[in-house]
């Protein structure tokens, strides 16, 4: 994969870099916010990974900026804390997946080579264009459509709709959005789900409707069928 690494601690950019290019990605460094916001718009990455503090202005903002700017990339926060409010606010921002500091290479590694499939642990796509009533979703192009509108989607919040654009009506529980998202590798919390679901209800939701996508309480949730 083709990385942008935006970190600012010099031994640790180096090691991550190192690890990562013999791993066989390509990757690029930035110090500190501008500079990393400078390289994701010039170019096109298929990773981020960006650090919480960042000098000029923090992870934060980096990833608010880039995911207004509707970049299609996954993105990986480096949390100096463990606290889950970090962890939230960086799903919440639109981040794809956190790691928190100190980390060990190898789980770098294997959530980098995770995050890096696109659908990973689900099933093929049987057919490229999904439609379930107004919301239509172009598998093949990344492009999801609702009425004449596009919506823009983090690479995640398009794998976890996906999920459920493949069959509607059906309710998935939350450990296994979490097994086809995330393969297991890794241990989630499943309220990881929880965040982007909340994403995609205010992405796709209308003022007075019902809610694209259901509760289905103690279970899990569902996708309405369109009539």
């Amino acid at each position: 994969m083709d990385i942008l690494l935006v970190e600012d601690e010099p031994q640790l950019a180096n090691q991550v870099s190192r690890a990562l290019t013999k791993a066989g990605h390509v990757v690029t460094t930035a110090a500190d916010g501008p500079a990393g916001l400078d390289a994701a718009t010039a170019h096109h990455f298929d990773l981020l990974l960006l650090d919480v503090n960042l000098p000029g202005f923090d992870g934060f903002e980096l990833l608010d900026r880039v995911r207004k700017a509707g970049l299609p990339v996954r993105v990986m926060m480096l949390t100096a804390r463990s606290e889950i409010g970090d962890r939230v606010a960086g799903l919440k921002a639109g981040a794809d997946d956190y790691l928190t500091k100190p980390f060990a290479l190898e789980e770098l590694l294997a959530r980098v080579e995770v995050l890096g499939r696109r659908t990973a642990g689900a099933a093929e796509v049987r057919e490229s264009v999904l439609r379930n009533g107004s919301l239509c979703m172009d598998a093949a192009k990344r492009r999801v459509v609702l009425g004449e509108d596009k919506v823009e989607l983090s690479p995640r919040e398009f794998e976890v709709l996906q999920i459920f654009m493949q069959e509607p009506g059906r309710t998935f529980t939350r450990d296994e959005i979490c097994e086809r998202i995330w393969a297991r590798e890794h241990e989630y919390d499943t309220r990881t789900v929880e965040i982007f679901i909340m994403r995609l209800r205010k992405k796709l939701d209308q003022p007075g409707t019902e809610s694209v996508i259901g509760t289905v309480r103690g279970v899990g949730y569902v996708l309405h069928r369109a009539e």
